[in-house]
C-alpha cells in the first residue's frame, strides 16, 4: 500500500483505528507523548484484538507510559546499552561457531542425505542460548520455551483458553524463578533485575514476573523470527547476496541494518501496526486525530516511505540507509533488545554464509511451511543442504 496521510479503518474487533503508514508521521506516533499504550487499556478502551495473549498486560512494560514506564525500564535497561552488548560479541560468535560445527558434523553428504532444518538447528537455538546465557537459565527445556513463546503471541492458532493456561504456566515459572534469584542472587540479568525492582517502592512482584517472562519471549523470538525471515530470502531471490555476506562482518553488519528495515516481522492481517490511543486531539500528517481514537502506526510502510528510502532495497542491500529506519519502534517503547538483535543478526548470516557458500533450500519457495496464527510470521522449518 502507497503511504499516504492517516486513513481511518477498522480493526478485526471492528473497532476504529486510524492508519498511519509515511515514516514522519510513524514516528511523530511512537514519539508523541500525546498518543500512548496505556490509554488502550483504560476503562472507556475499545475492543483491540478478539485474541488476548501475554501483551495485554496492562501492568506489563508494554502498556505503561510516563514515569511508570521508565521506573520498571530502569530495572533492566542497562543489561541492553550497545556498551553492553558489545561485551557479548566474542562469546555470541562462538555460540554461533558452535552451533555451525554441530550442524556440518551432522550432515552427511551421499546419496541418501536427508535435509537437515535450519530452524531446528540454528535459528532457534542461536538466540535461545544467548538469552538462556544472559538471564542464567541454562539447561531449560526448549520443548517447553517453544510451547510458552507460541501460546504467548499466539493470535487465532489456539483458543482463549489454551493461551491463559499456557500463560498461567508460563507465570508460575516465572514466579518462582524470581524468588529463587531473590533468595540465591548470581551474576544474571534475572537477579540483578530482582535487585534492582526490589530497591524501587512502587514496582510490584507481579509486575517483576512479567517483566522476566517478556524478556524469555522477547530475547529469543523476535530475532528468531528475523533470522528465519532473512535466510528465506537470501537462500531463494536474494541468491546472489550470500556470497558477499561471508566478505567481512562490516558488511553484514550493513545487510543486516536493510533487511531488518525491509522484510516484516509480523503479520499484517492479525495487527496492521504499533497500536497507541490519543489522550487528546492530535494532528498527524495534516489529519486531526480525535481524543480517544486509537491509532496503527504501520512501521512496515513507514520502512519502504519512497520520500525517504529507495525503491529497490534488494539493490541496495550492502548500502546503509540514510534514515534509521523504525522496526524496533521509536520513543519511549523503543525495544530494549534492539542492540542484541542486530548483533546476533549479522554474527550469524556472516559465519553462515561464511562456512556454508553453497547452503541451499532443498524446497521451492512456495513449499515452505510457515509458522500460523502468530503475531509474527516465520518459517516453521527450513530443510536445507549444501
Amino acid at each position: 500500500m502507497e503511504a499516504g496521510p492517516p486513513m481511518l479503518t477498522a480493526l478485526r474487533t471492528g473497532t476504529p483505528v486510524w492508519l498511519v503508514r509515511r515514516h514522519a508521521d510513524v514516528r511523530q506516533v511512537l514519539t508523541d507523548p500525546r498518543l500512548n499504550r496505556a490509554h488502550l487499556y483504560a476503562p472507556d478502551a475499545p475492543a483491540l484484538t478478539p485474541y488476548p495473549n501475554l501483551l495485554d498486560d496492562p501492568q506489563s512494560l508494554l502498556n505503561l507510559d510516563g514515569p511508570d514506564h521508565q521506573r520498571l525500564r530502569r530495572t533492566v535497561q542497562r543489561a541492553f546499552t550497545p556498551r553492553a552488548i558489545a561485551r557479548w560479541r566474542p562469546w555470541v560468535a562462538s555460540v554461533v561457531e558452535d552451533l555451525l560445527n554441530q550442524l556440518t558434523d551432522a550432515h552427511q553428504p551421499g546419496a541418501d542425505e536427508q535435509p537437515l532444518d535450519l530452524v531446528a538447528t540454528f535459528t532457534r537455538p542461536l538466540p535461545v542460548a544467548v538469552i538462556s546465557r544472559l538471564m542464567g537459565l541454562d539447561g531449560l527445556d526448549l520443548k517447553r520455551l517453544a510451547y510458552w513463546s507460541d501460546h504467548a503471541l499466539a493470535t487465532s492458532a489456539y483458543t482463549p483458553r489454551q493461551v491463559q493456561d499456557a500463560m498461567q504456566d508460563f507465570g508460575a515459572f516465572g514466579a518462582a524463578l524470581v524468588a529463587q534469584r531473590r533468595a540465591e542472587p548470581g551474576d544474571d540479568l534475572v537477579s540483578s533485575l530482582v535487585q534492582a525492582a526490589d530497591q524501587e517502592a512502587e514496582v510490584t512482584e507481579h509486575q517483576i514476573v512479567m517483566l522476566t517472562i517478556g524478556l524469555v519471549v522477547g530475547g529469543h523470538e523476535t530475532t528468531m523470527t528475523t533470522l528465519g525471515n532473512a535466510l528465506v530470502y537470501l537462500l531463494t531471490e536474494g541468491r546472489d547476496d550470500w556470497q558477499r555476506l561471508a566478505g567481512d562482518e562490516a558488511q553484514a553488519s550493513v545487510a543486516a541494518e536493510q533487511l531488518l528495515r525491509s522484510i516484516p516481522l509480523g503479520d499484517a492481517e492479525v495487527l496492521p501496526g504499533l497500536l497507541r490511543r490519543a489522550t487528546q486531539d492530535v494532528e498527524i500528517g495534516g489529519v486531526l486525530i480525535p481524543a480517544g481514537s486509537v491509532v496503527a502506526a504501520d512501521t512496515v510502510s513507514a520502512n519502504q516511505d519512497p520520500a525517504v528510502y529507495p525503491e529497490n532495497w534488494r539493490a541496495g542491500l550492502f548500502e546503509p540507509p540514510g534514515t534509521p529506519h523504525l522496526t524496533f519502534g521509536a520513543g519511549p517503547h523503543h525495544c530494549l533488545g534492539s542492540w542484541l538483535a542486530r548483533m546476533e543478526l549479522e554474527l550469524a548470516l556472516h559465519r553462515l554464509a561464511r562456512r556454508l557458500p553453497q547452503l541451499r533450500l532443498t524446497v521451492p519457495p512456495d513449499g515452505i511451511d510457515w509458522r500460523r496464527g502468530l503475531l509474527t510470521r516465520s518459517p516453521q522449518s527450513l530443510p536445507v543442504t549444501w
